[in-house]
């Protein structure tokens, strides 16, 4: 019970820091902006890096599947800060369950706080799957991770005429496992010419920390304004098992030469994930 309260503080915690930031940027996410918040942005980023044992909602992830029956929820939180425009989203509400041993099946909702559109609403969400196809006993590992992903109202707005706010990924996911370190690589593309590409690598030196590090770029056409879209951003985590079911993590991701209107920036986040079965595997 001791590591269910410490988790429910972390929550807590996590809400009270959005609801206070949120209080604090007042109107910030009004037009007149030169930078673009991930909010109002069609390129895709990444999410943070996962607690040692689950696997995240994200494009950029390794080629692992969950042992069967088992869920990984967790809620969490970000702030994202630009040259002259700042964001939260709070909750972030991210599950992903597994329902055989090369299939799992994950959702990701952000709710943004104070957003252009009065007050926030819904963020882009991710709909996916993973399934493995390959899973040799040396630790190479093959995964593909079709897609859903359903643009905020914000986003939307920087679509090309023709396109439309779902749009369908294709990422495809390779690892290689020596001892404690694992090395992972994704690429694909979502519907409307939207490539990404990145890298990352996870270390666990012990049982119950692990820290993580990747490198990611996405691009596209150019938009409407006729802008270049292009992002490149280097991110690390660091998580931390409460007990075999709860861990806890912090992220920090910095964009590297990309401009204003691709979401230039430093995004803070951090959360807890619960570990749990909740099929049975007979």
């Amino acid at each position: 019970m001791n590591a269910y309260r410490r988790a429910a503080f972390v929550v807590a915690m996590l809400c009270a820091m959005g609801a206070s930031i949120a209080s604090a940027q007042g109107n910030s996410q009004g037009k007149g902006h030169k930078s673009s918040a991930p909010s109002q942005n069609a390129l895709p980023t990444v999410a943070a890096a996962p607690i040692v044992g689950a696997s995240p909602i994200a494009w950029l992830d390794d080629a692992t599947i969950m042992p069967v029956g088992s869920m990984a929820l967790t809620l969490s939180a970000m702030r994202w800060s630009g040259s002259d425009l700042s964001e939260v989203d709070v909750p972030i509400i991210d599950a992903a369950v597994a329902v055989t041993p090369r299939v799992q099946f994950g959702v990701s909702v952000p709710r943004v706080v104070g957003s252009s559109d009065l007050g926030g609403g819904l963020g882009t969400s991710y709909i996916s799957g993973k399934i493995a196809i390959l899973n040799d006993p040396s630790g190479a590992k093959l995964a593909v991770a079709p897609m859903v992903r359903i643009l905020g109202s914000d986003a939307a707005a920087a679509l090309l005429p023709g396109e439309g706010r779902a749009q369908f990924g294709l990422p495809v996911n390779a690892e290689v496992s020596r001892g404690t370190a694992r090395f992972y690589a994704s690429t694909g593309f979502f519907t409307g010419s939207v490539w990404f590409v990145g890298v990352g690598t996870g270390l666990q030196p012990s049982p119950r920390v692990g820290v993580s590090a990747g490198l990611t770029r996405s691009w596209a056409p150019s938009g409407a304004d006729g802008l270049t879209r292009d992002r490149l951003e280097f991110s690390g985590a660091a998580s931390y098992l409460l007990s075999p079911q709860i861990g806890v993590y912090g992220a920090l991701g910095q964009t590297i030469g990309t401009t204003p209107e691709n979401g230039a920036g430093t995004t803070i986040s951090g959360g807890v994930t619960f570990l749990l079965n909740v099929l049975s595997t007979k």
